[in-house]
């Protein structure tokens, strides 16, 4: 399987549609509240019989300044003392969660997000390390996958060193545009220098991994502009680049009102300046890795796209697909077993239920046959861009043909347009497909088919 890519204009228009980004199928829409601490403890137990691995992810929801185009769920104070309830809150929690789950599951990937992870100060960033080490058995360095995102402007040198002697061993850096009235607009000002100070402190003190985050389609942004922004980045030789789609959606997200929409680049523009970066990038060697991800040929996520490994969670892509993975903190998800879960949102509420002594989830899913046969064909699509009929018949014992009788006769559309081919074997997505998965994946979300009212980005 070949990375390729074909930028095609005119197919793009034709499926220019808000859909799911399939970090998990059944997506976060379908999460209930009939699925609760009971459930969530049940699937817990399960687990332990399984055996897996475990992935543990911290939210923690703090900034001190807003971006305007943000829709992560954050508490914006310039008050450091706010951390400390939420801490507090936080080690509770880690100990209740421990509790469910046998000490000698290893846990092979670990994540810090937020919100600004690096808000937090180096006395809490060691405690909150230490209690988790203190509950789960976390491994040495290098054997498993911990990875933080930062703010450049929230981080130097000695954060970077400390983060390093805590057993960080990725780093995810958000950027989103070096021009300077860009940056303005969504108000974010970041420096070309305190970015690059960071990525030097990263490989200094040997992270394995840089990841550098940008957004395309904010305001102000031309296709000259961020291509100088790209070229910059390219330049510091950065491991993974995620080049993410700005969806304005200011009635959902209030931050996003301060955004002058008159601003936004239209969309023959936004367009432009996604294809030159696709160019920009593949042109320097980076390997197109599904979505909004470039790596570096020899980066984990091309390496495990070609063996068949890759994986898909809330994180993003992953390298690590046996595992249960552990939310904490408000808003966290989580996956354990058969199903997905979520804590609760607010702040109060997240603190009176860890107060009681109970679990923070408080909705989720519990995944039936269905569910299962169906993110399984999702997830192979999504990562690695092809489809094997005789693998998915033989894991869940089902005819393809017959079982996705519906699903085949609506590919039939998009196999005239090259998007892919579609024989008696399977499915094989073509380049002019590539950037248009979501579309692909969404002809086999069954709850998409039944949903009247969509909360979705556009795919492009």
């Amino acid at each position: 399987m070949t990375a390729e890519l074909v930028f095609d204009p005119a197919l793009i228009h034709k499926y220019d549609k808000a859909g799911p980004r399939y970090t998990s199928y059944p997506t976060a829409v379908q999460f209930h509240e009939g699925f609760g601490e009971i459930e969530y403890r049940e699937h817990a137990r399960s687990g332990n019989a399984a055996g897996r691995p475990l992935s543990l992810y911290f939210h923690l929801p703090f900034c001190d300044t807003v971006c305007f185009y943000c829709a992560c769920n954050k508490i914006i104070t310039k008050n450091r003392r706010h951390t400390v309830p939420y801490l507090d809150h936080l080690y509770r929690e880690i100990e209740l969660q421990a509790g469910l789950f046998d000490r000698n599951r290893p846990v092979t990937q670990l994540h810090w997000g937020g919100g600004t992870p690096t808000f937090i100060s180096a006395a809490e960033m060691r405690e909150l390390m230490r209690v988790t080490g203190e509950h789960f058995q976390l491994l040495d360095d290098g054997g498993g996958e911990y990875s933080i995102e930062v703010d450049p402007r929230e981080t130097d040198g000695h954060t970077v060193a400390l983060l390093r002697e805590l057993g960080f061993n990725r780093l995810s850096l958000g950027v989103q545009d070096f021009d300077p009235a860009v940056q303005k607009a969504v108000n974010r000002l970041q420096s070309r220098d305190i970015t690059l100070r960071v990525m030097e402190a990263a490989r200094r003190e040997g992270f394995k991994s840089i990841s550098v985050d940008l957004i395309y389609g904010l305001p102000l942004q031309s296709v000259a502009s961020f291509a100088r922004t790209v070229e910059e980045i390219i330049a510091q030789n950065p491991d993974r680049v995620s080049v993410f789609n700005y969806a304005h959606l200011p009635d959902l997200f209030k931050t996003q009102r301060q955004i002058d929409a008159n601003a936004l680049p239209p969309p023959a523009v936004k367009l432009e300046i996604l294809k030159t970066t696709i160019q920009q990038l593949t042109d320097a060697g980076y390997v197109y890795i599904g979505m909004d991800h470039f790596a570096k040929p020899d980066d984990e996520l091309a390496l495990a796209q070609q063996a068949g490994t890759l994986y898909r969670n809330f994180q993003g892509y992953s390298t690590h697909a046996d595992c249960d993975l552990i939310g904490f903190g408000a808003t966290s998800i989580g996956m354990v077993g058969d199903s997905y879960s979520q804590n609760l949102k607010g702040l109060e509420d997240y603190y009176a239920r860890i107060d009681a002594g109970r679990l923070a989830v408080f909705r989720g899913v519990r995944l039936d046959a269905d569910d299962r046969l169906r993110r399984a064909v999702i997830t192979d699509l999504i990562c690695h861009f092809k489809l094997q009929f005789a693998a998915v018949e033989q894991r869940f014992s089902i005819h393809f043909p017959d079982y996705f009788m519906v699903e085949l006769a609506e590919l039939a559309d998009m196999q005239a347009d090259e998007l892919l081919a579609l024989d008696q074997t399977g499915i094989r997505v073509l380049p002019p497909g590539r950037l248009l998965i979501r579309n692909i994946c969404m002809v086999f979300d069954r709850y998409l088919r039944e949903q009247r009212r969509q909360r979705f980005s556009k795919v492009i």
